[in-house]
């Protein structure tokens, strides 16, 4: 078996020694990349921008709606050339296919054995879309090799989690809910007002960039943590744990219980008083520095979570609200809501080194990269070629690149993929290692994060991890992944998305800062002003709409139950 890895190890490295001798041998190609999911616009930089240049002299020119304004998308649509690459959200990509804006990639998809392991998925999206069988236009975006009911993972997308350290020195209070949350929060402001530099910290610490992206409506910081209530924002409605919708403006549902949780947040001092100037990266930063008490995407950990925290008891990790029901999707077995597309204007030698490109980019070494890191920096091997964390303070630290792999410059962070979007989920599992891509699920990390932490964690919780603690406490909503075309909105309904989307960002984040006592009436006004741009029908439009993936999912789940 060894012998067969150390020859399979030699024919991929001989192979991958081709491919960069023959990009050699091409001009430099710079690829326009419309990106919905960037949070960078401009030419991608160091170390990832040096192995896509490398491997096929191909340099990216991201073009981020979510940086540059989404006038950027209507210039470049009405000019008839999005991008060389285009990656959208499946909404608007129906309307670029209507347009005439992505190419049909019938002709080369099949050649492309990366991405066509995943050929169900992508079948099912090209044929929702009305398209016959072999008929391709678009990729869905982090598909996995599991199924559309399977959860594989230890922890959800989005859930309350505070520093282990700080809860434990506040006594780890039970929390009730938000209002035992808040206090909880409160005192551990009051004894940890500020890092360990001196500068100031607070427990929330929000940003405005994100509003009204991933098809819904309002602030994203409100928008995601509906999800601790069971229930998801879907465009313009709310769909209930118990599968029916409700006005997201709706008083006895979650997105005003909590934007009232933080505008008392706000009034208790523990709102980060540069919330809503600020963007993503400058919050950022202050996760990275420990100004930030409470963390909601399980993600986002990674700005702080390395292995000396997890080691010593100050990393994050999730704390339950007694009342909570924590919605989350399964596996996204048929994607997420982003598709990839070639651009229609794309043809000759630029059309097949964009496929190469991107049948790369599903490929066990692109993937390694996305999910897994450097060799040499995030990981090194053992000796049965399974990956074992290496430097894990590399993203949060901006680690120099070139100080531990040879050949690439520049800090780890800056140097990261800015497509922020991947045809395969990191939960994958790597063909090269029997493992999944990211790092929680090798073997090695969680033998090394078996710490005094965690194991306090589970002697307090009486659970292996947050996803089990939630299923042995019925606390677990987790939705079948399912694949739909929904109807793209009409031109009067996508006005009146944007002008009630636009009230109910501009209101929602006075109602955090307002007096307490302003509170409903202020609502109640937003509420008037949303109705008067037509909110009903935009509701009533979503309603019939999403309905089609709920009575999917509802299938889907009935189908396992049988």
């Amino acid at each position: 078996m060894k012998r067969f890895l150390a020859f399979l190890l030699a024919m991929i490295m001989v192979l991958s020694m081709s491919i960069s001798v023959a990009a050699a041998e091409q001009e430099v190609l710079v690829l326009d990349i419309y990106d919905d999911a960037a949070n960078y616009h401009g030419m991608q930089t160091g170390w990832f921008g040096q192995v896509v240049k490398e491997r096929f002299n191909i340099e990216l020119n991201i073009i981020a709606p979510q940086v540059a304004g989404d006038a950027v998308y209507q210039t470049r649509a009405a000019d008839g050339n999005l991008g060389d690459i285009i990656i959208l959200d499946k909404t608007r990509f129906q309307d670029c296919l209507a347009a005439g804006l992505i190419k049909d990639i019938s002709d080369k998809l099949p050649e492309c054995t990366n991405i066509m392991a995943y050929k169900t998925q992508i079948d099912s999206l090209n044929q929702g879309l009305g398209y016959a069988e072999g008929v391709y236009y678009g990729i869905p975006s982090e598909m996995t090799d599991t199924s559309p009911v399977t959860l594989t993972d230890d922890v959800i997308y989005s859930s309350p989690m505070l520093r282990w350290d700080q809860y434990t020195a506040v006594g780890r209070p039970e929390m009730a809910d938000l209002d035992g949350l808040l206090d909880t929060l409160a005192l551990i402001h009051e004894q940890f007002p500020t890092n360990e530099n001196g500068d100031p910290a607070y427990p929330l610490s929000l940003w405005a960039d994100w509003d009204g992206n991933d098809n819904m409506i309002g602030i994203a910081n409100v928008v995601q943590l509906t999800t601790w209530y069971g229930e998801k924002i879907k465009g313009s409605a709310i769909l209930r744990p118990d599968n029916t919708f409700v006005e997201i403006y709706d008083k006895g549902a979650s997105y005003y219980k909590l934007a009232r949780f933080l505008n008392k947040a706000n009034q208790m001092g523990l709102v980060d008083p540069e919330s809503g100037e600020q963007d993503w990266n400058a919050v950022c930063a202050k996760m990275s520095n420990g100004q930030v008490n409470l963390m909601w995407y399980s993600w986002s950990t990674g700005f702080w979570n390395s292995q000396d925290r997890l080691d010593n008891g100050t990393a994050f990790i999730f704390v339950p609200v007694k009342d909570q029901t924590y919605y989350c999707d399964a596996d996204a077995y048929f994607g997420t809501t982003r598709v990839f597309a070639v651009g229609s204007k794309v043809e000759g030698e630029k059309y097949d080194r964009i496929m190469a490109f991107l049948d790369w980019y599903a490929s066990p070494e692109a993937m390694e990269f996305q999910h897994s890191g450097i060799e040499g920096l995030t990981y090194t091997k053992d000796a049965e070629g399974k990956f074992v964390p290496y430097m894990d303070n590399a993203l949060m630290d901006n680690l120099p690149v070139d100080q531990y792999v040879e050949g690439y410059t520049g800090g780890y962070q800056d140097g990261f993929n800015a497509i922020n979007q991947w045809i395969g989920n990191a939960l994958n599992t790597n063909p090269n290692t029997g493992e999944g891509y990211a790092q929680k699920f090798w073997a090695a990390y969680k033998a090394k994060n078996m710490t005094p932490m965690k194991q306090e964690w589970m002697d307090h919780f009486q659970a292996a991890d947050s996803v089990d603690y939630m299923k042995k406490n019925g606390v677990l909503l987790a939705s079948p992944n399912v694949s739909v075309a929904l109807q793209t909105d009409t031109n009067d309904i996508g006005l009146i998305r944007v002008d009630v989307n636009k009230v109910l960002c501009e209101y929602t984040w006075q109602l955090i800062f307002c007096a307490e006592e302003d509170f409903d009436a202020l609502w109640d006004e937003m509420v008037e002003q949303m109705d008067g741009f037509g909110y009903k029908d935009l509701y009533a439009f979503d309603c019939a709409n999403y309905q089609t993936e709920v009575d999917a999912k509802v299938a889907a789940a009935s189908a396992v139950a049988e």
